[in-house]
């Protein structure tokens, strides 16, 4: 299944409380429970100004949907061709 990464513009971002986060999850979360087992959400990173989350997904088309369901934003879905890391070095 295709991984991709999301960026999403949400200004201040980084100063929301683990009570705004914790909602914003449980509004992803109840997306895609709807949406079914074809989308997963992985992880997301949040920083300053923008939230980047990682899912599978069949194609980047669903990956819109799940945001205009959830009501946030997908500014740039970039799929994945590679991942590297410290052991790719040896």
């Amino acid at each position: 299944m295709p991984k991709y990464v999301i960026e999403r513009e949400i200004p201040g971002a980084g100063k929301l409380t683990p009570a705004e986060l914790k909602g914003i999850s449980q509004i992803s979360c109840g997306v895609l429970s709807k949406m079914g087992s074809q989308i997963q959400w992985i992880h997301s990173y949040v920083v300053t100004d923008k939230i980047y989350c990682v899912y599978f997904a069949p194609n980047e088309e669903m990956i819109h949907e799940h945001a205009r369901q959830g009501g946030f934003p997908a500014n740039l879905v970039s799929e994945v061709s590679a991942i590297i890391d410290p052991a790719t070095a040896e």
